[in-house]
Formats: C-alpha cells, structure tokens, sequence
C-alpha cells in the first residue's frame, strides 16, 4: 500500500508563526462590518483588495500546511483569491466569517492539485497536536501509540484526514469546519466521532501486527 500522506513536521513552526487562530471568537458585530465590506467588493471588484489583505496569510498558511512548498502554496492561494473575486457575487451571507468560505476554495484547490500532481498528501503536525487526538480517544498517551496513531491517521481516506486536521490539528469549531466542507455542524460532529472509532480500531490492528498498517 501506498503512504497517502507525508507527515510534516519540521515545518509545522514556521507556518505558525501566520496570524491563524482558529480558537479566536469573531463576533457578530466584526461578522456584519465584514458583510459591508463584501456587499460593496460585489458590486466594486476594486473594494475586494481589504478583504484580500485580511485573509491572504490565514489561506496562505491553510494550503502551505497541507502542501509544505512555498510556490506551490503561493501558487494556490493566487488561485483561490481570483476563484473568490469572480464567485463573489454569488457569495451568500450565512452568519460565520468570509474567511470560511475562502477555506472552502482553498480545500477544493488543494485536492484539484494532489488529483493532478499525483503527490502524497502533506499533513503537519506537532507532537502535542497528536497527543490531544490521543486523549479524545481516551487513550494511554506514549510513544508505542503515537507511532501508531500516525500509521492509523496514514490509512484514513482524504475527507476523513481533512475533518481530523482542521478539527484536531488546527483546533477549528464544528460550525467553522461545517462551513468549509458544506456540511451541518451535527454531521460535522457525527463524521469526526465515527472517523475517531476507525481509527481505534485500525490501532487495535496496527498493534496485533507490530506496527504494520492493515491491508485495505
């Protein structure tokens, strides 16, 4: 079987040092300045350049974690900004940040690439990060498991490795990670926790054949 992600570490600092905390609490009244903003870019391309300024180092980071190459990633992200200039009009207001949907261009970019580029999907992460999905999981943190959590996190299927990343890894909302995917925030929550079972079972498996990764 072939490895369908290449775990990132070394990297992992550098793209942090990005403004992008998706912990910090937007509230309503930045949410409706922001929809201001947009209502006057969609009928004045010109007004979109704050809306740019605002979020080019957050999707900057987002694409960089996920592809660890600076041109690639820059490449992407001019992608993205224009794919959000000319969908703008379309664009509707839902309550949540832009740079929501801005997360769900970026997403369908990056797969078009790896579907076209044919190179192993970048994960990065740090150590704490994988201790924290190990304590979601309720289980006894060491290196035995770590290891195999990262052999169990190789085997999931894209979509699966995309919730567990924004939801683990990068500490995203259920309603935040909702908006990106288009999906409900409970089937959000109802996908994460059937993903966390898979992966303690694929674990059990790992652990029976000594580390070994299943055959799917």
């Amino acid at each position: 079987m072939f490895s369908n992600l290449q775990i990132n570490r070394t990297l992992v600092k550098n793209a942090t040092r990005m403004d992008d905390n998706p912990k910090k609490i937007v509230s309503s009244e930045s949410i409706e300045e922001e929809w201001v903003l947009i209502k006057t870019a969609q009928s004045n391309p010109a007004a979109f350049r704050p809306l740019y300024d605002k979020y080019f180092e957050q999707i900057f980071r987002f694409i960089f974690r996920r592809t660890a190459d600076q041109n690639i990633s820059a490449d992407l992200c001019s992608q993205v900004f224009l794919k959000a200039l000319q969908k703008l009009g379309s664009y509707q207001f839902k309550g949540v940040p832009f740079s929501a949907w801005l997360y769900r261009i970026a997403s369908n970019e990056i797969a078009q690439f790896y579907r076209e580029d044919k190179k192993n999907r970048v994960i990065s992460l740090e150590t704490t990060q994988l201790s924290d999905l190990i304590d979601e999981m309720e289980e006894t943190n060491n290196e035995s498991l770590r290891r195999a959590m990262i052999t169990a996190i190789d085997t999931l299927k894209i979509n699966d490795l995309q919730l567990i990343e924004m939801r683990f890894f990068e500490q995203r909302p259920f309603k935040e990670i909702a908006e990106i995917l288009d999906i409900t925030e409970s089937n959000a929550k109802v996908k994460t926790y059937r993903i966390l079972e898979k992966l303690k079972k694929t674990i059990i498996q790992i652990t029976k054949q000594g580390g070994r990764a299943p055959e799917l």
